[in-house]
């Protein structure tokens, strides 16, 4: 049971590191430092799809761990745990930006070509924005979720 325990955590320190260095180390670095916003953006797409990839095999992992742990710990695999309906709905969200609003936005920088030209009030850049933000938010909710889950199973694992 320790090394289900142990994918468990490792999934969400997995998940969680890199949604934090994503957003508080390359974000920020590649648009402080790349000449252009178009390039900055194209790196940080490119990461955001990585990232993504990353949440949604830890969330496979951690899912099945936290089954199987809850199988031949409690005779009961409890899909429904609170634990597993939080990362369940992180993958929804992590889902839903790479497959829904993160092509919708790439398919707009496409069309632009160099982001840096088009008008604030253009159509395009307009839907663009909104997308960006709507990408944010969601990746503020699981990183919020994450943090719930991270207590979750803290008090899960703790002797007391």
């Amino acid at each position: 049971m320790s090394l289900l325990r142990f994918f468990m955590l490792l999934a969400l320190v997995v998940w969680m590191g890199g949604l934090i260095f994503f957003s508080f180390v390359l974000a920020p670095t590649a648009f402080g430092v790349l000449p252009t916003r178009h390039l900055a953006g194209t790196v940080v797409g490119r990461s955001l799809g990585s990232l993504h990839w990353m949440g949604l095999v830890s969330g496979v992992v951690f899912l099945v761990a936290s089954l199987l742990h809850n199988k031949w710990s409690s005779g009961a695999v409890r899909p429904f745990a609170i634990l597993n309906m939080l990362i369940l709905l992180m993958l929804v969200l992590t889902m839903v930006s790479q497959f829904g609003i993160s092509p919708r936005m790439a398919t707009l920088r496409t069309s632009f070509g160099d982001i840096d030209t088009v008008a604030p009030d253009n159509p395009a850049r307009v839907q663009f924005n909104a997308l960006h933000q709507w990408s944010t938010r969601v990746e503020i909710g699981v990183f919020l979720l994450g943090l719930v889950a991270i207590y979750v199973t803290a008090r899960q694992f703790s002797p007391g």
